[in-house]
């Protein structure tokens, strides 16, 4: 799903510089990696910039939040990203609470024990048929003059009955995609780059402004 801003005409001029627009290590490699080399790459630690708070009510208009204040404080054309778990079993939790299920210091293993414990209580066997998941990423671009545009990816799979792997980050260690036997976290990084959420989500940003 791709969406323009309304009233808005965007020339599909090749961008050539960008501020990737997060604090997240993770993130920033996987969209650093995805942008092509020739594209002069800003990091947020060069402008000593904090994120913004998220009041979005969904993963597109976080996006939007954060590439818009980021574009702002530097008068660079921003990236930036949103995304997080949606689990079945859970009505879509954590959703765009996906980060703040680790609490204030980022540990993902309180976020990943948070979802089992969740999962638990609903359904004690939920590891037979009520383990359906998804990942969505919302990748927003926004030019100083206010124009913006978004771009959704959506990867289906299930939730791992334990932690596995080591690779990637947040809730990939228990998030088994469609298709596959291995989680996020034991795949090759440049496997899981190749078909993941924010692989898609980036896709039609790269068509239109990267290539």
């Amino acid at each position: 799903m791709v969406t323009i801003s309304k009233n808005t005409s965007i020339k599909m001029n090749k961008i050539k510089e960008i501020l990737i627009g997060t604090n997240n290590t993770g993130k920033y490699k996987e969209i650093s990696a995805l942008l092509p080399k020739e594209v002069k790459k800003y990091s947020l630690k060069e402008f000593k910039i904090a994120s913004p708070e998220e009041t979005g009510k969904n993963f597109k208009e976080n996006s939007l939040i954060k590439a818009s204040y980021f574009s702002r404080k530097t008068n660079l054309i921003c990236l930036a990203d949103d995304s997080g778990l949606e689990i079945e079993l859970l009505n879509g939790a954590p959703g765009i609470y996906s980060s703040r299920w680790s609490g204030k210091n980022k540990d993902f293993d309180i976020a990943i024990k948070k979802v089992f414990y969740e999962m638990s209580k609903i359904k004690k066997d939920w590891i037979n048929n009520h383990n359906k998941a998804n990942f969505v990423c919302c990748l927003t671009i926004f030019w100083p003059d206010g124009k913006s545009f978004s771009s959704e990816g959506i990867i289906n799979g299930k939730i791992s009955a334990m932690r596995r792997g080591k690779n990637g980050f947040g809730y990939d260690p228990i998030f088994i995609p469609e298709g596959h036997n291995k989680t996020f976290g034991e795949m090759d990084p440049l496997l899981k780059m190749s078909i993941d959420h924010r692989y898609k989500a980036f896709n039609e940003l790269n068509k239109l402004f990267f290539q």
